[in-house]
């Protein structure tokens, strides 16, 4: 059976006018994805923007008898803060350590650090630093995770090489 002529016209006429009005819908939905998009990404971007804390220049020592130490460098460009704890991706234990004395060799377990504002702080072996113990192995030109957690400045990750002093590695004191 045959439709007439007009009727076959009609319903192509109406398939295209469906056609643009779903392609209409979706361009309009496509729209309102990118501007919401566009919000949240703006949202995300000042987030990254004011971030304060920034970590660099990590290295971890090769254990040698069951512990090791770990230095780097933050850079704090927000409000005072301090390090309050800190994980490896190896396991293990993590303390903070200070010298007793200015300058000084023998060392102290502090609860943590004090970060000052607008200010780079130098995790080093003469002065503040991490005792690592427990840890998982760690082979001298490898890379460990470290995350340190601050008071106000949440969870910040690094990675730092695994290097040993004794056969060329660095000499840790960061400039």
């Amino acid at each position: 059976m045959q439709e007439p002529e007009g009727s076959q016209a009609a319903c192509a006429g109406s398939a295209r006018a469906s056609r643009r009005s779903a392609v209409a819908r979706a361009a309009s939905a496509a729209g309102a994805l990118l501007i919401g998009g566009a919000a949240l990404a703006g949202c995300a971007q000042k987030a990254d923007a004011s971030a304060a804390l920034e970590l660099g220049t990590a290295y971890v020592q090769v254990p040698t008898g069951g512990t090791t130490e770990a230095y780097l460098v933050i850079q704090n460009t927000g409000p005072a803060d301090r390090l309050t704890s800190a994980r490896t991706s190896v396991g293990g234990r993590v303390i903070f350590r200070a010298p007793v004395r200015s300058g000084g060799t023998l060392m102290k377990t502090v609860p943590d650090i004090g970060i000052p504002a607008d200010a780079t702080v130098r995790l080093s072996p003469v002065g503040f630093h991490m005792l690592i113990t427990g840890a998982g192995a760690m082979r001298s030109g490898g890379q460990i995770m470290l995350t340190l957690v601050f008071a106000k400045g949440g969870t910040v990750s690094v990675v730092a090489d695994v290097t040993n002093p004794a056969t060329g590695g660095s000499s840790y004191f960061l400039n």
